[in-house]
Order: structure tokens, then C-alpha cells, then sequence
């Protein structure tokens, strides 16, 4: 069981261990505090939407602290505030299907009751053809995400769960687990409903069960959506796909349930649920994915009404879609990972068989509306997209591009047009491995001098079923920061990864640690064939599937001579009775560590680490339930009895995300004086 008090015992048997005391702390380096600085000044844009007019944008970005609502032409020209309000933040900005009305969320009521840190949301409404204020229609106690209007724009809908104590998401710290463990103090995520004039909300789904997204059908009287019975921070890879009224005493009715489905769809996640316009087939994302919101797969089809197979309409792609939208009811718009970039495409789907793809874009960067991954906020015609992108090179901004080849994505905003990178330039690397063909991303020490040589630091994405694309980096842990310092950094998308097809991505089920390692190390023998690499100052690391990485990696090998692992797993045995979310193992792994220990046991650290010599920095959340805090102690402990240079801290209060800008801020500062102090040298 991961509790706080099983962490509080192992550090007190454990003297040496650090409890990180940010308030106090400050980067001493003034290169580190520099880069710090610099990456603080970015204006961060957490969502837009486009009016279905396509003639006005509006955005939510960070400003002093708040994060406001601001309404703009389609060209962004003319951009003002909605609101006149200090001291509220303002999120998920949603045009209304009339391009006139524009609901918001707003924490303007306050602290939320019952919760630890945090302030209670609730849903606005702004005329923008009007000069009143915006009309609040909630009052709210608990949490809220997920906003949608009812396609008739009478009704907005959002995901609730009453009396809420945290963030629903099994990255947000988890609880105390105190009292009677799986049966009190369970959260539940419903779909609630209330009118665009206000009054009452009702909940929409059953109360035992958990929602994680929804979609409206055209007409307004169904909803489709992804649920599990609860727990829902563990549930969510068991969960099924849903279709119910929305009138009162609706039933919903499972229309898949990949549990109980033979072929490649069995035992696999789904996501992204969408109504096809004549809402007679729903389109979803169906796949081996190990985060919720972190989304990619195949392409498949099912009846809205139930009683069909669902259809794989996108087999053998080499691509990974992770969000889809219909454009007709033959066609789909779909944001998908392509070789370490960015791609939107048109899929044509036939009455039978495959679908066709056809490019639309190809970005270099990361792209998403606030709301997925991948995500377009499209107009009614779906022949305009907006989107916040940003790149390695250039921070968020918000983008508007044409999807009919008419007009390339362009930066309408230019919130963050006088930051430069204090990291080198960026480069796709490419190379094969065992019949693979493989991608990553390497940045080059910044001012750098090809005629000397220079040490690099493997940083390895989390997941394993995510992919490295190029974006800013935030104040937190990540590998371009480490450029500034003087190093090459590289950025591996090794099989298990999204961007090369879903048979790639299940590439290491059941091979934790070993496949994907000689994906990476593969890759570093590239890099060092065609860049001045000192083989003799190479690091690693990685959080959470990085971190676990990073910990297998130095009993593998001896090439690294310093490594960083943050929320990392050292021994897979005793972790899957120490998390929160034990459903995941099963796709990877294949069976329950009860049931095939060893499949388990030759990918844990701890097994080997006998072999270890690397220096290696350990850090994590205290309230950590995707890689509680035991398993970093684990590595720690053994390595301190193998002699090998180590240090541990824990972040009081934080999950698997580090929510606190100064756990943020000291967690980097730490990995980046590790790195200089084991790996500095001059460049030569």
C-alpha cells in the first residue's frame, strides 16, 4: 500500500534521505538560476477555441500569475479581456454553436471546500454581442473540467465530481490512504448538465460510475463516453465505451467493452469518443496506451447503437493517431504523431475497408487546444483550426491554419515573440535498430563549436506510450534546459513509442528495459558516428517510464557516467502492490505479477544491482500514486549499500506532476548541478 506513513517510516530508517525544503533553497549556480529566470518568462496559453464562424478566436493565458480570458479576431487582431475581474483565473474557453456566446470556467468563488490547495471553478457565460458582465450559472462544490455545449447551444455539459478533495487524474497527489482502503473516501466523476440561462445541475450518468470523457451526438439527446466503475484513477485502462440519453432515466449502454473482445482491440484502451454528424457509428481511438490523456492508437468504428464489432478502419498506419474529429460523415479530421512530429491529416472513409489518409500539415512542434492531446479547436465547416503550438525554437502561441491547403499554420498571437532559447538548435535524428527504424530528437550545446567535443545526456520520455515532439520547455523537469549547460541532449522515441505505427508502439510488451534500450543505445552510436560525442561524459535520464529507465539502465550498462531518475520504478514486484493504478501492468506485462513474477522480475533494477557503478540523483513526490515514493527509497537504499555515489529527495505534497513552481524550479536546479558536477569538463 503506498500511504504517507509508510513513507514517513522509510525515511526515518533511512538517515540521509533528503525531504526537499524549497522555501529555503536557492539555485547557487548563477548559470542554473539563469536558466531558471528564463524559462519563468514564458506566457503560457491553456486553451482556445474558434468561434464556429471561424471569425473570432478566444484564449485563456497566463498574466501575472492568472490566467485570464481574452476574445480576438480570427487574425487575433483586437484582442481584449471578457472579463474585468482581479485575483480569478479563467479557463476552457468554449464558443457557443451561435459564435456569440462564449462559456468559460472561473475560480472567482474561491477556495474549493475540501480541498488541500486550490480554488473552486465554476461556469461562466459571456454575451460578446453584449457589454454586461458574464453570467455565472453554477455554484459549485467539487471539481470541474471537461466543458462541451449541447449541440444546440441551449445546455452546457462538464465533467463534476461532487465534494471533490483533489485534481480527478491519477497524477494529481494522491490522498492520505487511511481508513478502510478501496471503500471510503472514493471520488466520482459524473457528467453533469445545466442550462445556458443557469438554474439546476443534474447529473447525467450513473453514480458508480466513473466518466473520463464525453462527446454530445448531434441531435442532443445521447452522449457517448468512456467510463469504469471505480476507482477511476486505476479504471481507466479496464474502462468501456458507453452510449446513453441524456433525458432523465436514461440507461447507458456499453457498445464496447475490450475486456471481453477477441483481436487486437482486446484488453486495449480507448479514448476520444465521437458521434459521426448523422450519429449512426462512433469513431474512437483504441489502443495500447499507458497515461489517461496521454492518447494514441488505431482508428475504429462502432454503431452508435450497439450490437456491432467495432472496425479498425486505419490497420498497419505507421502513424499514431491520439485525436480525431468528424468534418462529414465520411471524413475525419485527426491530429496524429508522425516520426517526432506533429501531423493533422484527412481521413476519407469508405462505406467498407480502410480508411484514406491524406497530409494536411506536418509541425514541427507540439500542438493541442487545451483540451487533448493533439487537440484542434475547428470551425462549423471544418476548414479552419486553432491551436497553441510551440517548438524548440519558438514558445506557445496560438496558430491558425487552413485545412483545405489554402493557408499554412500561422502565429496569431505573439505573446512570447521576445524569448530566445538559451539551449542549442534542434535536430531529428534518425537510425535503424533490429529491423526498426527509429527517431528522436537532439538538441546541440548552445554556442556551440563543432571543432570541439562535448558530453550528452540521454533524457527518455515517459509512457512508455507517449512520444517526444518538439515544444518549450516549462519551469520543470526536462531535457532542454540541460543544452544550456553546455551538453548535447538526446531525446529518443525507442519502440514503445507513438509516431511509427501501433505495432511499434506494443514493441516492448513484455521487454521492459531491454528492446527500447537498444533503441536508445542504438541511437547514441549514431549520434557519436556524425557529432563530436565524448563517449566518456554521457548521461541519462528520464521521469516515471524515463525513470524507471534510468534506474534498469544502470545495471545494464557502464557507458553512463552520471544519471538523474525522477519517479522512477526499481522493482516491479513490490510496486505492483505499492501503486494506485495496478491495471496498467497487465497490457504491458501480460498477465498480474501473481500470476508470471518473472516477466516482472527481469525488468526490475533492483535485481541487478549488483552491477551498478553510475552516480545517480533519485527524485519524487511524496504523495507520488503512479511511482509512489518506496520504490525511489528501494533504489536508493540499494544503492547506498553498493557504495555508489547517490543522493534522494522527496517533494512534500507533491504527486507524480509536480504542482508547486518551487518544487519545480529546485527539482531542475538539482538534476542540473548532478549532471555539471559528475559529467563537467571543458569542451574540447
Amino acid at each position: 500500500m503506498r500511504t504517507k506513513w509508510i513513507a514517513a517510516a522509510i525515511a526515518l530508517a533511512c538517515a540521509g534521505a533528503a525531504h526537499a525544503d524549497t522555501s529555503a533553497k536557492k539555485a547557487e549556480d548563477p548559470r542554473i538560476a539563469a536558466i531558471l529566470d528564463s524559462l519563468g518568462k514564458v506566457r503560457t496559453i491553456e486553451s482556445v477555441s474558434l468561434s464556429p464562424d471561424a471569425k473570432h478566436l478566444a484564449w485563456t493565458v497566463k498574466t501575472n500569475g492568472k490566467t485570464v480570458l481574452e476574445v480576438a479576431d480570427a487574425d487575433g487582431r483586437n484582442a481584449h479581456r471578457v472579463t474585468t475581474t482581479k485575483g480569478c483565473s479563467e479557463s476552457s474557453a468554449l464558443w457557443a454553436p451561435d459564435s456569440r456566446h462564449l462559456a468559460f470556467l472561473s475560480d472567482c468563488a474561491g477556495k474549493a471546500p475540501g480541498v488541500e490547495e486550490g480554488r473552486q471553478n465554476d461556469v461562466h457565460v459571456a454575451d460578446i454581442g453584449a457589454k454586461g458582465p458574464p453570467q455565472r450559472l453554477t455554484r459549485l462544490a467539487g471539481y470541474v473540467d471537461g466543458l462541451a455545449w449541447r449541440p444546440d447551444g441551449k445546455a452546457l455539459a462538464f465533467l463534476y465530481v461532487p465534494n471533490a478533495t483533489r485534481r480527478a487524474s491519477a497524477t494529481a497527489a494522491a490522498k492520505p490512504q487511511i481508513g478502510e482502503i478501496g471503500v471510503e473516501g472514493i471520488e466520482v466523476q459524473q457528467v453533469a448538465i445545466v442550462d445556458a440561462s443557469g438554474g439546476a445541475v443534474r447529473t447525467v450518468t450513473p453514480a458508480g460510475m466513473h466518466v473520463y470523457e464525453f462527446a454530445f451526438a448531434n441531435d442532443g439527446g445521447r452522449i457517448a463516453y468512456v467510463a469504469a466503475e471505480p476507482p477511476g484513477d486505476n479504471n481507466w485502462w479496464i474502462a468501456r465505451l458507453y452510449v446513453q440519453p441524456t433525458t432523465a432515466g436514461g440507461k447507458p449502454v456499453a457498445v464496447v467493452d475490450t475486456v471481453k473482445l477477441n483481436g487486437p482491440l482486446k484488453d486495449m484502451q480507448i479514448a476520444v469518443p465521437r458521434f459521426s454528424p448523422d450519429g449512426s457509428r462512433i469513431a474512437f481511438i483504441g489502443g495500447l496506451m499507458s497515461d489517461q490523456g496521454s492518447t494514441g492508437g488505431d482508428i475504429w468504428t462502432v454503431p452508435a447503437a450497439g450490437g456491432g464489432a467495432p472496425v479498425d478502419v486505419t490497420p498497419g498506419i505507421h502513424t499514431t493517431p491520439a485525436w480525431i474529429a468528424w468534418a462529414a460523415d465520411d471524413r475525419l479530421i485527426v491530429g496524429e504523431h508522425a516520426a517526432g512530429v506533429s501531423r493533422v491529416s484527412r481521413y476519407d472513409l469508405p462505406a467498407t475497408g480502410a480508411a484514406t489518409a491524406t497530409t494536411l500539415s506536418d509541425l514541427p512542434m507540439t500542438i493541442g487546444d487545451g483540451r487533448l492531446s493533439m487537440s484542434l479547436s475547428l470551425d462549423a465547416a471544418a476548414t479552419k483550426a486553432a491551436f497553441v503550438g510551440s517548438a524548440f525554437e519558438t514558445a506557445y502561441e496560438v496558430q491558425v491554419a487552413g485545412l483545405d491547403g489554402a493557408m499554412a499554420p500561422k502565429a496569431v498571437t505573439a505573446f512570447n515573440a521576445g524569448l530566445k532559447p538559451s539551449w542549442g538548435k534542434a535536430e531529428s535524428i534518425s537510425w535503424k535498430n533490429e529491423g526498426n527504424d527509429v527517431q528522436g530528437w537532439l538538441l546541440y550545446p548552445a554556442n556551440y563549436d563543432p571543432k570541439k567535443r562535448y558530453g550528452m545526456i540521454v533524457a527518455i520520455h515517459g509512457g512508455p506510450a507517449a512520444a517526444v515532439t518538439p515544444r518549450w520547455p516549462g519551469v520543470g523537469y526536462g531535457g532542454a534546459p540541460l543544452s544550456a549547460l553546455g551538453y548535447f541532449v538526446f531525446m529518443p522515441n525507442p519502440r514503445g513509442s507513438y509516431g511509427q505505427g501501433e505495432a511499434f508502439v506494443q514493441a516492448n510488451r513484455k521487454d521492459f528495459g531491454y528492446g527500447d534500450m537498444r533503441d536508445v543505445l542504438a541511437g547514441v552510436d549514431a549520434i557519436e558516428k556524425t557529432h563530436p560525442v565524448d563517449d566518456k561524459r554521457l548521461g541519462l535520464t528520464g521521469w516515471s517510464y524515463g525513470g524507471f529507465m534510468t534506474m534498469f539502465g544502470v545495471t545494464q550498462t557502464q557507458r553512463f557516467r552520471a544519471a538523474v531518475a525522477g519517479a522512477g520504478i526499481s522493482n516491479w514486484q513490490s510496486y505492483y502492490g505499492q501503486n494506485l493504478i495496478d491495471q496498467w501492468m497487465k497490457p504491458f506485462f501480460g498477465a498480474s505479477v501473481y500470476d508470471d513474477p518473472a516477466v516482472y522480475a527481469k525488468s526490475s533494477a533492483i535485481n541487478f544491482i549488483k552491477q551498478v557503478k553510475t552516480p545517480t540523483l533519485i527524485v519524487v513526490g511524496e504523495r507520488d500514486a503512479e511511482t509512489p515514493a518506496p520504490q525511489s527509497f528501494e533504489f536508493w537504499h540499494a544503492l547506498r549499500a553498493q557504495g555508489v555515489p547517490t543522493s534522494l529527495v522527496v517533494y512534500p505534497g507533491e504527486g507524480h506532476g509536480f504542482a508547486r513552481d518551487e518544487s519545480r524550479r529546485d527539482v531542475l536546479a538539482r538534476a542540473l548541478a548532478w549532471f555539471d558536477r559528475y559529467l563537467s569538463a571543458p569542451a574540447r
